[in-house]
């Protein structure tokens, strides 16, 4: 009669993605960002911000435009998840800056990634998926209103806020946006610095941003908090805060890449067990 095999020792895992960060390292990578911001070619920063802000103008004007002002919630909260591939510029100057080279305006706009051309397989992705979330959030709204013309913004907002459908509406619709805007989040945190610093393909990339989000979750949670209130303020003060607070942000998000990714030369993809080493 065959016996049964040995027991094998307990295998370990090769790779560790929890960097250990408190919650509070966050706010060092915004002042880092504000630090980058301001203390070197504050200029072309600026300039990166007005585009930005431009941008979002001639967004709003045309959903206004072409009769589409229902969808400017969804917008607005689709520019959260496409808001880190218009960033490539930004985190080069903080590559640069960090690296003690030369920045210019042209750098910024012109940025030579390591792995060409796979930022627009990302950007393709993130604009799906924006899609997705705004007919998302139009199916939403005739759920609770039904298939009715849009009756402007300060008949809706009455309704949000003061009829049961609205309260449904409203919770329902959050939830919604919620999830699109975390799988966006962990899409894009990481992926688009990781394009522009490593030899890696879009889809990697992804996976990897996807994996080191998850794997510290508590200091990015903040982060994400800390994107989501300078937003916040942008459409405050009627998008003109993005000239100033996307540049910050996007220096910002290339020292959360830093801290997060660790060694560049270690992927975050390896192998599950250590090849020859059986030590629990």
């Amino acid at each position: 009669m065959d016996s049964l095999p040995a027991l094998q020792p307990q295998t370990r895992r090769a790779l560790s993605l929890n960097r250990h960060l408190k919650s509070d390292d966050a706010y060092g990578w915004l002042r880092a960002g504000w630090d980058d911001f301001s203390n070197e070619e504050l200029g072309a920063s600026v300039i990166y911000g007005v585009f930005v802000f431009g941008l979002s103008v001639l967004l709003v004007g045309g959903l206004f435009w072409i009769g589409a002002d229902y969808a400017l919630f969804p917008a607005m909260g689709a520019f959260l998840v496409l808001g880190p591939a218009l960033a490539m510029g930004l985190y080069e100057k903080s590559r640069r800056r960090m690296a003690g080279e030369s920045i210019s305006l042209d750098d910024m706009l012109f940025a030579r990634s390591k792995s060409p051309y796979q930022i627009f397989y990302i950007g393709l992705i993130l604009l799906l998926l924006s899609l997705l979330w705004m007919r998302a959030a139009v199916l939403i709204y005739a759920l609770f209103f039904g298939f009715h013309q849009f009756p402007g913004f300060g008949a809706v907002l009455g309704s949000l806020f003061l009829t049961p459908s609205g309260w449904g509406l409203l919770f329902v619709g959050s939830l919604f946006g919620a999830l699109f805007a975390a799988l966006g989040f962990a899409i894009s945190a990481m992926s688009v610095p990781m394009l522009l610093n490593e030899r890696i393909d879009a889809f990697t990339a992804m996976g990897s941003s996807i994996t080191l989000v998850w794997n510290n979750l508590p200091v990015m949670l903040t982060w994400g908090g800390i994107v989501l209130s300078a937003f916040i303020i942008c459409m405050l003060t009627g998008l003109l805060g993005l000239i100033v607070i996307f540049p910050v942000l996007g220096h910002a998000t290339w020292h959360a890449y830093i801290a997060i990714r660790g060694d560049t030369k270690v992927p975050v993809f390896g192998p599950a067990i250590v090849d020859g080493d059986t030590t629990p």
